[in-house]
């Protein structure tokens, strides 16, 4: 598993439901919570590693979760804006706008459902994350003009990373 970077064509595919909850599904919040730390994420979707599966590890400072299956119920008419970064796309910040409390439902890894009620910098990661289930990006919160040159910058870069 490796974090997968823009442009690659996992990163906008919408995924599926998981649907078996056994060690393997342990193996892999496992593995991607390594790859999450490791890179000094707070956050971190199935298809950043190339996994077409709704799941996700967030760890904002309050310890690891895993949300399977993550629906949010409702969202607060409350919006605020915060500079976000991913590890998918190096380089690069976007201010976005978003409801500033949520209430999640998902599952856990062993497939028990919970409901939760998030505010704050946990619930901006915990919809950057969805939002990735869902195949879109922080770029895609861009203006035309922005998008392109965040577009061209990271194109170029894994260019020059490619010719290392």
């Amino acid at each position: 598993m490796e974090i997968k970077t823009y442009p690659d064509p996992c990163l906008r595919i919408k995924t599926r439901k998981v649907e078996k909850f056994n060690g393997d599904t342990v193996k892999m919040l496992d593995d991607m919570a390594n790859i999450m730390y490791a890179n000094q994420g707070i956050g971190l979707a199935a298809p950043q590693v190339g996994l077409g599966l709704r799941a996700l590890i967030i760890d904002t400072g309050d310890g690891l979760m895993s949300y399977i299956n993550p629906v949010i119920e409702d969202e607060s008419k409350e919006r605020s804006k915060l500079e976000e970064g991913c590890l998918s796309l190096p380089g690069i910040t976007v201010n976005v706008t978003r409801p500033e409390k949520i209430t999640v439902r998902a599952q856990d890894a062993g497939g028990k459902f919970f409901l939760k009620t998030l505010n704050g910098l946990f619930a901006k990661a915990i919809q950057h994350e969805i939002d990735h289930l869902n195949g879109k990006l922080i770029i895609d919160y861009l203006d035309p003009v922005r998008y392109f040159l965040a577009v061209r910058s990271l194109k170029q870069a894994k260019k020059n990373k490619q010719n290392v």
